[in-house]
């Protein structure tokens, strides 16, 4: 149970977001400034809001509770997503900030037409839902575990202020709490947290004297469980909404590519570090029954009154971020793509339609998260939609001056066909969804590509050329 300096810290905490949700109302007064932030991120900036999106409660609590189970291993989770945002700075940042767009769904809909703007708006969408709800879950169990608070009041207080800063100020707010939680976590995780939990633990040497020797082994957790993050992480996180969003926040190219270059490094730190505190707490606390728990219970064993609440509150930074993130990805998608795209008439009030959709997602989000107390099953099905479905097109828009409209659109179905096909005939975790998946994507693609002539549309798609040859902005 906490201490009541621990409540105040949480509730300091609590109360700078509420000020970034009002400080971003103050400054989203266009859908520019309310969906990326003006495109106007310097790097300092840009590099906070990106890692704080990547390192979510999966990073977290989950990057802990593997080192809890695998040591130094369990740190391949993490750098996984760090991976593929340094190939997300490498390959992709240049041209993703040359198109001037919002979604992942618009670029698609801009290079291949209406249609595939339209499914792959559907899959984006319902994969950030998801997402937006495992964060939401996780903040209710850590809120229960370190605090004794349970988890229905937790969700119900902490996404509805994710909901409330979320709606009031869109990118803006967001950005601003990435900062601060930015901030919370680099200082809980690296500076509180390590360093004591690995100090109680005996330092390194103890450590190796207390445990097995496949605890510093870096494939102890097996070359399949390393291959399947590679195959759901380092290709999922290169084609998010919530990841291509927060690029298109930086002011140039450059802001972009470097700051994406410099997140990535930190991810992969941070997937060490967790690692490491998990195999701490295994020296620790050897017997516990959730491994989950290992963050909040290594917590409440190894820092003071006070020092708990603030590495409670980077624990909740992150979560928060990932949630608030997943959020807006989903409403924007949802009110640009599907609203915009499909629905509404010229001239609409495009901030309020994003305000009304984010809202509506949130209260969606928060009544999941009520009810469903396991999503992994759901996320994992979203996770293989996004790679298995929609990383060839997208890949092959950006690359690929050939590639057809046709060609996207029946990748997409065959690939979604066939990832829903290995995931009921070998079960949600097994790799072979994402790997038939992606690879009959890709034949899919390149075969009906060739054998077809992109439309007059395309033909005349001078805008998307146009985009890709201009100076990076």
């Amino acid at each position: 149970m906490g201490s009541v300096l621990d409540y105040l810290v949480i509730a300091a905490y609590f109360a700078a977001m509420i000020g970034a949700g009002y400080w971003g109302l103050r400054r989203a007064r266009s859908a520019e400034d309310y969906l990326v932030a003006g495109r106007s991120l310097g790097p300092f900036m840009y590099i906070g809001t990106l890692s704080a999106v990547v390192l979510g409660g999966a990073s977290t609590i989950g990057g802990v509770s593997l080192g809890y189970q695998f040591g130094i291993s369990g740190m391949w989770l993490v750098f996984a997503l760090g991976l593929g945002i340094l190939a997300l700075g490498l390959l992709l940042s240049n041209r993703l900030s040359r198109l001037g767009v919002y979604t992942v769904a618009e670029t698609l809909g801009i290079r291949y037409g209406r249609y595939s703007r339209l499914i792959s708006a559907i899959i984006i969408a319902v994969y950030d839902l998801m997402v937006a709800v495992t964060a939401t879950i996780a903040i209710g169990t850590v809120f229960d575990v370190v605090l004794g608070i349970p988890p229905v009041p937790a969700i119900l207080i902490s996404g509805g202020i994710v909901v409330l800063y979320s709606v009031a100020g869109g990118m803006w707010s967001i950005t601003l709490t990435d900062i601060l939680q930015f901030g919370v976590m680099t200082v809980g995780i690296f500076f509180v947290l390590l360093p004591l939990s690995v100090s109680q633990a005996g330092g390194f040497s103890g450590m190796r004297e207390a445990l097995p020797e496949s605890y510093f082994s870096l494939t102890a957790i097996g070359w399949e469980t390393i291959f399947a993050y590679l195959l759901l992480f380092f290709f999922g996180i290169m084609v998010g909404q919530d990841i291509w969003q927060r690029v298109f926040t930086a002011r140039s190219g450059s802001v972009a590519r470097w700051g994406g270059i410099a997140a990535g490094l930190y991810c992969l730190a941070y997937g060490v570090v967790g690692a490491l505190i998990g195999t701490a707490a295994q020296v620790l606390l050897p017997d516990l029954a959730e491994a989950d728990n290992a963050f909040a219970e290594v917590t409440n064993a190894v820092l003071p009154v006070g020092l708990t609440g603030l590495v409670l509150a980077a624990a909740l930074a992150a979560v928060m971020s990932t949630a608030s993130s997943t959020l807006l990805a989903s409403s924007t998608i949802i009110a640009n793509d599907i609203y915009a795209g499909f629905m509404a008439r010229s001239g609409h009030d495009r901030v309020l339609a994003s305000r009304i959709a984010t809202f509506a997602v949130g209260v969606v989000v928060v009544g999941v998260s009520l009810v469903v107390q396991d999503v992994v099953g759901a996320l994992t099905v979203a996770y293989n939609l996004l790679s298995g479905a929609l990383f060839v097109p997208i890949i092959g828009a950006l690359f690929w001056r050939r590639a057809t409209g046709l060609g996207a659109l029946v990748s997409m179905l065959v690939g979604s066909v066939v990832v829903v096909t290995f995931m009921v005939v070998d079960g949600l975790f097994a790799n072979t969804p994402i790997i038939y998946g992606m690879l009959a994507s890709l034949v899919v693609f390149v075969v009906v590509s060739l054998l077809t002539r992109r439309s007059p549309e395309e033909e005349s798609a001078e805008d998307w050329e146009r985009r890709l040859q201009s100076p990076p902005q």
